[in-house]
């Protein structure tokens, strides 16, 4: 078993997904996605318990010929930044399908089908070593995103699905062509461990930089690439929006770290001063949009822009503190923001509203729910103790050791961030009750009517299980950080052998 794990943990789904081809009961395909998933995150267990933290080097490889004719292989492994998102990603499955148990109501087997083969593609996507394999995973997360939101969203889906499928489409088109670009300059190969290792011009780089940059930077998504996320999230069900959140806007992060520092370092030290630069507009820019949101989806799509931001900076910034706050926060903003759009999502399935004004009762209707918000708030916003303080404080370490004044501007951000934060929290538990009548008088109704309730057990289940994440990052960081040295040693070492010295900041 030990030497297929990694592949075990990559295709489960897709068998889950086959299962459930073949079952007609709603209440069935549920628990069936339910069972898969809980067992796909049973063996991303032993994958992190057997993991050797002590080597750089890829783990549980599996490697067969697939294409000779184009050197092509099923290629697999994961470092000890890629086992990371492999277990975010099968632990966030598990919450997607339970966010989805009531919420979706039509065509539950279609649902859980695309939920199961966008689970396994993101795992591919973490786990190919084959840079063929990698962009075919990368690709086919696009179709299965695009009917969850399409089929599954709000009244405006049509319209935010297309844009999501064209903006990312246009991005892998152009990864695409960086990558055949690669794999003749190379030698014709696609191992992205010999791509790795490869030296390359100065101008080749540059160009095919750009090409990788901008496919990610759209997945991410970075300023000015940004606009495609807080239509997608508005319309997403609640299960969308974590996968987007969770684990897709990490697709791109991670691909900064394992394509354009490592393959082509020259070129990534060559624009990381503008790529801080930018990522600092984004952070403060997506922290001020977020202040004025009404929407409650909008609000905390636009502060993952925020968010993004910092681990933007903290990967270009080629030290240790940078790259490893960024790598933690990556997994940081999986956590949090996923647990901030599953409590949108529970109170909307109450109230059928996402206006922030017309909450104000949460404190004293819901209590519990009330509790769950306010600590995935004070995560999100970085509060001492929590998993978002680790993040951002690396970051800003790293932020001050290569240009001071950086770290004035990401204060700026962090303060930003605080205050959209708090004013969401207040404004729902402690605001004034909308309508003048919701608080007091009329039991267990909010303002419009609806009936609220506390969070249920299945609720709980969810909301506890991101809760201990929360903490587990915030009070022993070094579980995580420990996973991450060595190969961000040696991915420091192998974006050091450029020969671009920077702009002096």
């Amino acid at each position: 078993m030990s030497g297929h794990l990694l592949s075990s943990i990559v295709f489960l789904p897709v068998l889950g997904a086959l299962v459930i081809l073949f079952i007609k009961d709603a209440r069935a395909i549920r628990w069936v996605a339910l069972v898969t998933l809980a067992a796909d995150f049973a063996l991303a267990i032993p994958l992190m318990n057997a993991f050797d933290v002590s080597t750089h080097s890829m783990q549980f490889v599996e490697r067969h010929e697939w294409i000779p004719a184009w050197n092509i292989s099923y290629y697999l492994g994961v470092d000890g930044i890629s086992v990371l998102f492999v277990f975010l990603t099968a632990f966030l499955g598990i919450i997607c399908v339970l966010a989805s148990w009531k919420a979706i109501e039509k065509k539950v087997k279609e649902f859980m089908i695309a939920l199961l083969i966008m689970q396994a593609a993101m795992l591919g996507v973490f786990s190919a070593l084959d840079m063929f394999l990698f962009y075919l995973f990368w690709e086919a997360m696009l179709i299965p995103m695009y009917l969850i939101i399409g089929v599954w969203g709000g009244p405006n889906r049509v319209y935010s699905a297309i844009k999501f499928f064209l903006y990312t489409l246009a991005g892998s088109i152009l990864m695409l062509v960086g990558m055949i670009a690669l794999y003749f300059a190379a030698g014709k190969t696609f191992d992205m461990l010999v791509l790795m290792e490869h030296k390359y011009s100065f101008a080749f780089q540059i160009w095919v930089f750009m090409a990788f940059f901008v496919a990610f930077a759209v997945k991410v998504p970075m300023f000015p690439f940004h606009t495609w996320l807080p239509d997608a999230h508005v319309e997403a069900p609640t299960a969308g929006s974590i996968i987007l959140a969770g684990v897709l806007l990490k697709m791109g992060t991670y691909g900064f770290l394992r394509f354009c520092l490592t393959m082509f370092p020259d070129a990534s030290r060559f624009f990381a001063t503008p790529i801080v630069i930018i990522s600092i507009v984004a952070i403060i820019y997506g922290a001020f949009l977020a202040l004025a949101q009404k929407d409650l989806k909008k609000l905390i799509a636009y502060s993952s822009i925020s968010h993004m931001g910092f681990i933007t900076m903290g990967i270009f910034l080629f030290n240790k503190n940078g790259i490893e706050g960024a790598i933690l926060q990556m997994f940081n903003h999986g956590i949090t923001t996923s647990a901030l759009f599953l409590c949108i999502g529970l109170i909307y399935e109450r109230t059928h509203t996402r206006q922030i004004g017309d909450y104000g009762w949460a404190a004293s209707r819901v209590p519990v729910y009330a509790t769950f918000l306010f600590i995935f708030t004070l995560a999100s916003l970085g509060f001492p103790g929590t998993n978002g303080f680790i993040g951002e404080i690396l970051i800003a370490f790293g932020a001050y050791e290569v240009y001071k004044p950086y770290l004035i501007l990401l204060l700026i951000g962090i303060v930003g961030g605080a205050a959209y934060m708090l004013y969401m929290y207040k404004s729902m538990a402690f605001g004034a009750d909308s309508h003048g009548h919701g608080g007091h008088g009329h039991g267990h109704g909010d303002s419009h009517g609806h009936k609220v309730w506390d969070v249920d057990f299945r609720e709980a289940i969810a909301l506890l299980a991101l809760v201990v994440f929360v903490f587990w990052v915030g009070f022993h960081p070094e579980d995580f950080l420990g996973y991450m040295h060595e190969s961000v040693g040696n991915l420091i070492n192998q974006a050091n052998a450029s020969k671009f010295e920077g702009f002096g900041l």
